[in-house]
């Protein structure tokens, strides 16, 4: 199934004509018969139609905007980095779950900043200030930067530009799969890969618009053949009837496929996984409802406990006792497949 994104408009801020990559994606999409509008500030979006939430969303989905990233400073990234990169805000996967429904809202339309070698420098000065430290950024913190690269090239570039740093490291996530273009981009193993895998259950019933696991797991096989580090981000978790088989049989087909493909020395110690149970806050509840009126996602607040977030606000996560009995779960399955992999962490 081709999910290439193609937008439906195009909205560009003036001053991205000042950039070279501003001025050659405005020119394909008028090209390509796309509506294509210039717009004051990437930040503030009007003419995205839709009389309700569920279109104005589906709508967002379907806006790219061309814009210039101004802030100098990069926000913080934890867990899994030092800070993040932003070279792309959105994706145009609808998964219900998402917790950018929380910062993004109701009408999370597609940006790509067409300053990258601004955003870069300002990596290169922040990873001066942290020698003789490695410093880790993140390129997904607040995106799927895959489905856009085929427009932005922004990827490529920042694998390349972390190849070149001797203390720089690259990370991204993604649940998409056009990963050709990457696969000889010059990474010096300095980038780890990673995707974000869910049972065919979860992807069938909440990730609209994505790839299936199996598109997913044979994409992180042509990864690994490539040399790239590799990593998968099980999330959201969820206790669903039968969840322990159904995230066995995923583990399982993943660890088949990279047995598969890996290169000739390769073991799992060069392998991380993240697991994320699933967790919800009020106001990505009330979002989430409002776009996908009809949900059966879980999201009974008494069946949950609450818990505030490194960010200032609280959000639902399972009881105790059941995020326990899954990290014991996840720990043994994923020793089992991958014996030597690092389990970066279970939240």
């Amino acid at each position: 199934m081709s999910l290439e994104f193609i937008p439906t408009r195009v909205f560009y801020e003036p001053s991205a004509l000042d950039y070279p990559l501003g001025k050659t994606l405005v020119e394909k999409f008028r090209q390509m018969g796309i509506s294509v509008s210039p717009t004051s500030s990437h930040n503030r979006i009007t003419g995205i139609p839709g009389n309700t939430a569920t279109t104005q969303y589906r709508e967002a989905k379907r806006t790219l905007v061309i814009g210039v990233r101004r802030s100098g400073t990069f926000q913080s990234c934890k867990p899994s980095a030092h800070y993040q990169l932003p070279l792309v805000t959105s994706c145009p996967g609808m998964c219900e779950y998402c917790y950018l429904a929380t910062t993004l809202g109701k009408k999370p339309y597609v940006r790509i900043y067409v300053n990258l070698e601004e955003i870069l420098g300002i990596a290169s000065k922040l990873i001066l200030e942290r020698l003789p430290e490695i410093t880790q950024f993140e390129g997904a913190a607040t995106s799927d930067p895959v489905p856009v690269e085929r427009y932005s090239g922004a990827l490529k570039q920042a694998i390349e530009f972390f190849g070149r740093e001797t203390n720089g490291r690259f990370r991204f996530v993604t649940k998409f799969t056009e990963v050709d273009g990457l696969l000889h981009a010059k990474h010096e193993g300095h980038t780890r890969f990673r995707f974000s895998l869910n049972c065919s259950e979860v992807v069938k019933n909440y990730e609209h618009g994505t790839p299936s696991p199996e598109e997913r797991i044979i994409a992180s096989g042509k990864v690994l053949k490539a040399g790239y580090p590799l990593g998968f981000i099980i999330a959201p978790i969820f206790r669903l009837e039968g969840w322990q088989d159904s995230y066995r049989r995923l583990l399982e087909r993943t660890s088949e496929e990279l047995v598969k493909r890996a290169p000739s020395g390769w073991s799992s110690e060069q392998l991380t996984f993240e697991f994320i149970s699933h967790r919800f806050t009020s106001r990505a509840k009330t979002n989430i409802l409002g776009v996908f009126p009809n949900s059966s996602l879980p999201m009974e607040e008494a069946e949950r406990k609450f818990k505030y977030g490194q960010f200032g606000y609280g959000k639902y996560i399972y009881q105790p006792e059941e995020i326990m009995e899954m990290k014991e779960f996840f720990l043994k399955e994923a020793k089992g497949y991958f014996p030597l992999a690092q389990v970066e962490y279970f939240i």
